[in-house]
């Protein structure tokens, strides 16, 4: 068994940054909804911002609200206006082509990764 890449968020832009709360990352039910994420569920997030990459699970957020909130520990890394790609992973024989959701500068979904898609991101 090996661990692939399920699904990801890319280049999402946080939209808050909470230390107060008790840990986790918040991310718009719609998100979630298209990249097949869990409430709850184990993710990696990486900052294309500063580099800092991080270990947390999935709070559910107000469907279409955009919100991609680091809480807790997680806002000392990760902070508002940072871009990051939030990941997630599963255990198997192979490999799956996995779920890529683009989404535009308000964390709206746009379009899943296709070389056309990702060609008009430049």
């Amino acid at each position: 068994m090996r661990l692939f890449l399920r699904s990801k968020i890319h280049n999402a832009v946080v939209t808050e940054a909470r230390l107060d709360y008790v840990g986790s990352i918040t991310i718009d039910e719609a998100l979630m909804e298209k990249a097949d994420i869990a409430e709850y569920e184990k993710v990696l997030v990486v900052s294309n911002t500063s580099g800092h990459r991080i270990e947390t699970y999935v709070i559910r957020g107000e469907k279409g609200s955009g919100v991609i909130c680091a809480n807790g520990a997680a806002s000392h890394l990760i902070h508002k206006g940072d871009e990051v790609i939030i990941m997630t992973f599963d255990l198997a024989d192979r490999a799956k082509k996995p779920t890529i959701v683009l989404v535009d500068k308000s964390n709206k979904f746009v379009s899943y990764y296709t070389e056309k898609a990702a060609a008009s991101l430049k």
